[in-house]
């Protein structure tokens, strides 16, 4: 390669960032990424978040999202919706509502799909029980933090901007107002956004697999909800994302009526208040039912014969990093599905009875 080229080269990266400075004043920069745990030089064609990007895509983890379970576990079809299709309408999402914005795409991208790198297999089933049998409790937001800061890479990491990590383990919401009007300190809006993504994705293709699986039929949704948001999985996403791009115009300052003063993302009353009881119908009538239906109970027998197998046998373990004993948890974490089945079989062959079981007509 000439020195001509050697110098193109160069230039990309810091042509990219010189472009940034027409993003909104509110946009995180990945200029300023807040740093990483390792100093590392700059890519000559990647941003910082652009790296973290390409890290998190190409990692194990992010991998065998492909076979974990979102709600319906084993289900009889083949379009039930998975973690990892889970993640990739979250980014789509997210990265829609960024470039709306004005804000940082890359950065937005990278933090939703790093989001669930350290869900449990068999989904929130998996990591309810995880959260009963660890003393200290278990949170899959605070899991995939540290997969990509410890466990990826044989205990090396990613070794992740603090911006994108911030990310990370803030995107989890409490049940109730998903939305609430306290900033969580530090975080940027390009991680606030993730989180609403992360919830209008999941209610959405979750309803879908619903009506999918025979649980719910369209008819059920409350009047109240279909009124506001719509009928159907494209209108919902369509009211909710142009509804916040509506509420949070001012922070872009496309228009010139800019927002200089501390900002949270935001939906209009009526809208959030439709998706609050939208969750809240999901919860009732969806994942709850499914934490006690047959197959979560068997998902729940799996994940606790897994546990206290290897407190029992730590020596099994494949290791990756030995604090405090928690390599017992970043195994069982970062199983697939069918991973977890066949290795819980073979410790205690019956256990896993109803786990198969399958749901619905696939449609």
């Amino acid at each position: 390669m000439c020195e001509k080229e050697l110098i193109l080269v160069k230039d990309i990266r810091e042509y990219i960032e010189e472009k940034e400075k027409a993003l909104s004043p509110h946009a995180a920069k990945s200029f300023d990424t807040a740093g990483r745990e390792e100093y590392e030089d700059l890519d000559a064609l990647r941003t910082e978040f652009q790296r973290d990007r390409d890290r998190v895509i190409h990692s194990k983890a992010f991998r065998r999202l492909k076979h974990k379970t979102q709600v319906f576990i084993a289900p009889a079809g083949d379009h039930y919706v998975t973690r990892l299709t889970h993640t990739l309408e979250v980014s789509q999402i997210a990265r829609t509502l960024t470039r709306a914005l004005n804000l940082n795409e890359d950065l937005s991208e990278a933090i939703a799909l790093a989001h669930d790198l350290g869900h449990t297999p068999f989904g929130h089933v998996g990591e309810a029980e995880l959260n009963e049998l660890l003393p200290e409790g278990f949170r899959h937001a605070s899991q995939s933090l540290r997969t990509v800061d410890v466990v990826e890479k044989q205990g090396k990491g990613l070794n992740l901007t603090w911006k994108v990590r911030n990310g990370i383990v803030n995107h989890s919401k409490p049940k109730g107002d998903f939305l609430t009007k306290q900033i969580i300190p530090n975080i940027s809006l390009e991680a606030q956004i993730v989180r609403i993504a992360d919830a209008i994705a999941y209610l959405n293709h979750d309803l879908g697999d619903a009506f999918r699986s025979g649980v719910l039929s369209p008819r059920e949704i409350p009047n109240k909800i279909v009124e506001v948001l719509g009928n159907t999985h494209a209108q919902r996403i369509n009211t909710l994302v142009n509804d916040l791009v509506a509420t949070n115009e001012n922070i872009s300052g496309f228009r010139g009526n800019f927002n200089s003063g501390k900002v949270q993302i935001q939906m209009s009353e009526g809208i959030k208040k439709a998706m609050n009881n939208l969750r809240d119908f999901m919860f009732e009538r969806v994942y709850e039912p499914e934490d006690i239906s047959e197959q979560g109970n068997a998902a729940r027998r799996i994940v606790r014969v897994l546990y206290e197998y290897f407190q029992k046998n730590p020596s099994e373990l494949f290791e990756h990093n030995n604090e405090n004993g928690l390599t017992i948890v970043d195994f069982i974490s970062g199983m697939t599905d069918y991973y977890a089945v066949r290795l819980a079989e073979n410790l205690k062959p019956g256990v896993t009875q109803g786990i198969e079981k399958g749901r619905g007509v696939d449609i």
